[in-house]
């Protein structure tokens, strides 16, 4: 008959164990008192990239009908607010990192033109109209 495997004991099997001193973690990872919340749909990289970069695109080819500051200004202002409505219904019903994406680059366009007629302005005098 074959013999049983004996199994060696730690030496102090038999006394109750000590409290961990804390430099190593023993156990389970104590989880936040309070509920995480994520975001069930969060903004990808490549649709806030793919919005801005069609929204620049979108901007330049509308500020290029204008022919002087003035005729510049009045498209870009017209092709922002026409951006800023696609991005309302980005967001409603699209990509909302799309929609981030058109929004950034559409404030970033009129603020350009805004600077453009503050320059114009400081120098020559209101250029709008």
């Amino acid at each position: 008959m074959a013999e049983q495997p004996t199994f060696r004991t730690w030496p102090d099997a038999g006394q109750p164990p000590r409290a961990p001193s804390g430099l190593f973690p023993s156990g389970p990872v104590p989880g936040p008192t309070r509920p995480t919340y994520r975001e069930p749909h969060p903004i990808q990289a490549g649709a806030l990239a793919a919005g801005a970069g069609l929204t620049t695109a979108w901007l330049l080819f509308f500020g290029l009908l204008g022919g002087d500051l003035r005729g510049y200004v009045w498209w870009t202002v017209l092709a922002g607010a026409v951006a800023w409505l696609a991005a309302l219904l980005l967001v409603r019903f699209g990509d909302r990192g799309a929609a981030v994406g058109v929004a950034f680059v559409t404030a970033f366009g009129w603020a350009i033109a805004a600077a453009a007629v503050a320059v114009r302005w400081s120098t020559a005098g209101w250029p709008l109209w």
